[in-house]
């Protein structure tokens, strides 16, 4: 009997250990692209908008069908989807680092997020049958953190690699990590599914991620072609015709994937909220700030991603402090005081000059606050629904996480094009639509290429200008935010509860 118990906890660390194996690798491939994406530039060409792609193609497939890889794991079984998708998780990521063009590459990317969307649904579900009350929640905190680890030292580790190596040697490493999470998972993990799943809603899983593909190409091509151009109308229609459709076949749905009575519950909207607020006061710096670095302030690889260690750091702490805070106080107000705190780092970082003392400091303000709402909203998440449909809170609250962050990325570029755009205007230089993206977009020298009649200090003061104003709209968003989960979560404690 006691062997047995020894085994069967075993087992629980070794499932907890794949899953967080698993939660490592992703995020790392999500800030190791946007590292990489100067220099995959560099070696395979490229417009702005097809770099974009880099980023924003992982993205979107990862977060438009979470939902979908939840509702799966409930019907088919946790362990099977866990094991099909870290499988092509690693296999898609080494034929990454093989890739011979732009094209390859991006489509890989799609695949990748995709496989990524599985692994992550059907792990988070799986975690979840293997642990109860208390134990769930420091679980999930140690998830959490290790989501935060991938995020901290990715954009280092991968700098490394690109400076010493070359930028195909962070897809390798994320293969192998990939392949250690399915080795380990497989002989212990438990298969668990949900009894009274009926299969999958493809009419809303179709229609959610026809929105999703819609709206973000519509924000991507809306700097390039003007807002007012028929293409982009034509894109943000569709994806508002899509939207209400989405909403109208889940109403309808006899097993929706998607549960809308569920927002009638404010702890479920404020869960919903957190991730959220760090895709506007975080995740979008994870991107921009290293593009920043290396184009226009001139840092090599290994030095941006030594920069970007100061606001990612503070993840592997801040997670499991705020668990240890609930025992005082609510998660409203953690979460709150957390995001005060990332919108005060904002501020410090629009005065900040690049390479200064400040500069570090604010970065570590904006990543030690991201830290306290995201070390609680993944334990939160999966308690807002019964045990049984664990598979489907996972896919709301991921697809939320994720959809909401390549979403943002994506906004958050076409308005640093716009705040460009603007500046070069009053700067009394007539530029061209390719100009202002480069610029945007970080590459200083062939945004030069394309205005050699302004010298590089007027366009670094315009790229300085837009960001400035960028990360004011940013503060103004991460301040709402946090009034927002002060107000939906301000009596939630541990673990939320829908009744």
């Amino acid at each position: 009997m006691q062997r047995k118990q020894m085994e069967r906890h075993g087992g629980k660390w070794s499932v907890l250990a794949a899953v967080c194996l698993a939660a490592l690798a992703l995020p790392w491939s999500f800030v190791g692209g946007a590292v990489a994406t100067p220099a995959i530039g560099r070696e395979l060409g490229g417009s702005p908008q097809a770099l974009g792609w880099v980023t924003s193609a992982f993205m979107l497939s990862f977060g438009s069908c979470l939902m979908a890889a939840g509702a799966l794991a409930d019907q088919y079984g946790r362990k099977r989807l866990f094991g099909v998708g870290i499988g092509l998780f690693a296999a898609s990521s080494l034929a990454i680092s093989l890739a011979p063009d732009l094209w390859w590459l991006n489509g890989l990317r799609a695949a990748q997020g995709l496989a990524a969307a599985a692994a992550m649904a059907g792990g988070s579900a799986a975690l979840a049958q293997e642990y109860e009350g208390e134990a769930r929640t420091r679980a999930f905190s140690l998830l959490g953190t290790t989501f935060g680890l991938g995020l901290a030292f990715g954009p280092l580790l991968s700098g490394c690699l690109i400076q010493w190596l070359d930028w195909r040697a962070i897809f390798a490493c994320g293969a192998a990590i990939g392949a250690a999470a399915l080795l380990l998972a497989l002989p212990r993990m438990r298969e668990s599914r949900d009894p009274d799943a009926v299969g999958l809603d493809w009419p809303g899983a179709l229609s959610f991620t026809a929105m999703l593909a819609l709206f973000t190409t519509a924000l991507l091509q809306g700097p390039q072609q003007g807002w007012r151009s028929l293409p982009v109308l034509a894109l943000l229609a569709g994806s508002l015709a899509l939207l209400l459709a989405f909403i109208w076949l889940e109403r309808r749905a006899a097993r929706p994937m998607l549960d809308l009575s569920l927002f009638r519950y404010p702890a479920f909207v404020g869960v919903q909220c957190l991730p959220l607020a760090t895709s506007y006061c975080y995740v979008a710096l994870l991107v921009l700030l290293p593009l920043r670095l290396i184009g226009v302030d001139g840092k090599g690889e290994a030095e941006a991603g030594l920069w970007m260690l100061a606001l990612s750091a503070p993840m592997l702490a801040m997670p499991s402090l705020a668990v240890w805070l609930t025992r005082w106080r609510s998660a409203g107000f953690i979460s709150a005081a957390g995001l005060l705190t990332a919108a005060l780092g904002l501020a410090a970082l629009s005065q900040a000059q690049a390479g200064s003392p400040a500069m570090a400091l604010a970065l570590l303000l904006i990543g030690g606050g991201s830290g306290l709402p995201w070390g609680l909203m993944d334990g939160l998440s999966v308690s807002v629904v019964p045990k049984e449909r664990a598979g489907m809170a996972s896919g709301i609250f991921s697809t939320t996480r994720v959809a909401g962050e390549g979403m943002a990325l994506a906004a958050v570029g076409a308005l640093m094009a716009g705040f460009t755009g603007r500046a070069l205007n009053d700067a009394g230089l007539n530029a061209s639509a390719a100009a202002v993206q480069r610029l945007a977009s970080g590459n200083l020298s062939q945004a030069h290429a394309l205005l050699p009649m302004a010298d590089i200090g007027r366009l670094i003061h315009a790229y300085d200008w837009a960001f400035q104003r960028l990360l004011y709209l940013l503060i103004a968003l991460t301040l709402s935010s946090a009034l927002m989960a002060l107000v939906l979560l301000g009596r939630s404690k541990g673990e939320i509860g829908v009744a």
